[in-house]
């Protein structure tokens, strides 16, 4: 089943920056925004979660959690929250079996053959789980449109 416009958003339980299991069931009854990220520490990455944070109010009054995963580990994604005034989850995909689930894998990062990664994407999910918006970046370095974001989620009411 593809993670696409229309279609349920594919379960998973990952591990959060304190090493709890947190799952999309644990977003039930909220929309989620689901911000896929290539690698913490990176500029294109850092613009994209900070963007965001200074959006979160405007999600939460609609009802809405955000949540970004990487491949990274809980520990630099931790250090990554820190250094960025985080306050919603970053979950770590170090098996790459959720960026598999989604479709999101990006193979050899910055040429680094074996250096496998989430694409840079973005999913609006509904709070009955349905897929209601996807974006994929072209490449690495390019940001969402951040307004479309927003206006999925304001769509969903």
């Amino acid at each position: 089943m593809a993670a696409e416009v229309g279609h349920k958003a594919p379960d998973f339980t990952l591990v959060n920056t304190d090493l709890k299991a947190v799952g999309l069931k644990d977003f039930a009854g909220k929309n989620v925004v689901l911000a896929f990220y290539p690698a913490a520490f990176t500029g294109v990455c850092q613009k994209e979660l900070c963007t965001f944070r200074d959006a979160l109010n405007d999600f939460v009054g609609a009802n809405t959690a955000v949540v970004g995963v990487s491949v990274d580990s809980p520990f630099a994604n931790k250090e990554f929250a820190a250094k960025n005034g985080l306050s919603f989850p970053l979950l770590s995909d170090i098996t790459r079996e959720t960026i598999g689930k989604y479709d999101v894998v990006f193979n050899d990062l910055a040429g680094v053959k074996g250096f496998t990664v989430a694409k840079r994407t973005v999913f609006v999910i509904d709070k009955n789980g349905t897929i209601r918006y996807r974006w994929t970046a072209p490449e690495p370095t390019v940001e969402p449109n951040y307004a479309e974001v927003t206006a999925a989620v304001k769509k969903l009411g």
